[in-house]
């Protein structure tokens, strides 16, 4: 089931075909009496300009998806298929390199794709413009609060110039106030661009806030238990009643799946 997108339409964001597809996908690590089944038979699709949400208990499967469509890993049975397109991912931590600026952190994604060095200033220069760490560009990361660093990981994986985001809850060690205002920049961004997110959380109404959709994934092994259509304007607000509600319905589902499992 896939939801319309909320204020903007297919052809807003070009097609209605799918950037990531997933088919009968499952990963197995290990072999015989040690192996241990992570996700069984999931089947998943993100449009174009689509954002989606991904939730599930702790251990069902959620990052190793992510590093499955980023191509860090390979499945056991199952396709993946990103269409050609260029993969970027974010993770809970910044990892910026400490030694290197603010600037030259962002320059290194542009470095490796081979982008001239004059260029790179520039372009890095512009990005940090976008997620608002203009002037910024000659500090250290220690030198930077979580939020600010969480803005250097987007504007690095904005520099590669990718058509489907994954991030592994990129936001899930800042404090309530700068998580909703990097809410408001990451969904800026997303509009602008056109791009196609998958977004992991723990979050329920993160979920929401952010989602096109929230897909729900069972508890270990992962297979996908629900996938719920958010049908509320944008823009939106954690807090408010429609976010709220229908986090409720997602956490009672979530709830269910993880009692089902007996975890």
């Amino acid at each position: 089931m896939t939801a319309p997108l909320t204020e903007r339409t297919a052809g807003e964001t070009g097609d209605d075909q799918p950037s990531v597809l997933l088919d009968g996908v499952s990963k197995t690590y290990g072999q015989g009496r040690n192996a241990v089944p992570a996700l069984d038979d999931v089947s998943l699709s993100v449009r174009r300009g689509e954002f989606v949400s991904l939730l599930g208990a702790s251990g069902c499967g959620k990052s190793t998806l992510l590093s499955l469509v980023a191509g860090l890993d390979r499945p056991t049975a199952g396709r993946i298929d990103t269409r050609g397109g260029k993969i970027a991912m974010m993770f809970q931590e910044p990892a910026l390199f400490p030694w290197l600026t603010v600037s030259a952190n962002v320059e290194m994604a542009l470095r490796v794709r081979g982008v001239a060095r004059k260029e790179r200033r520039a372009r890095a220069a512009e990005l940090l413009e976008i997620v608002h760490l203009g002037g910024f560009g000659a500090r250290r990361p220690h030198e930077l609060s979580g939020g600010m660093r969480q803005r250097v990981s987007l504007a690095r994986a904005l520099a590669q110039e990718a058509d489907v985001l994954l991030m592994d809850e990129p936001f899930g060690a800042l404090d309530a106030m700068t998580r909703d205002l990097l809410h408001d920049e990451l969904e800026r961004i997303w509009r602008e661009r056109g791009l196609s997110v998958l977004f992991v959380t723990h979050n329920v109404r993160e979920a929401v806030r952010l989602g096109d959709r929230v897909v729900l994934l069972s508890s270990r092994p992962g297979r996908v238990a629900e996938d719920f259509p958010v049908g509320i304007g944008r823009p939106r607000v954690i807090d408010s009643p429609a976010v709220a509600g229908l986090a409720s319905t997602v956490t009672e589902r979530l709830r269910q799946e993880v009692l089902r499992h007996g975890r």
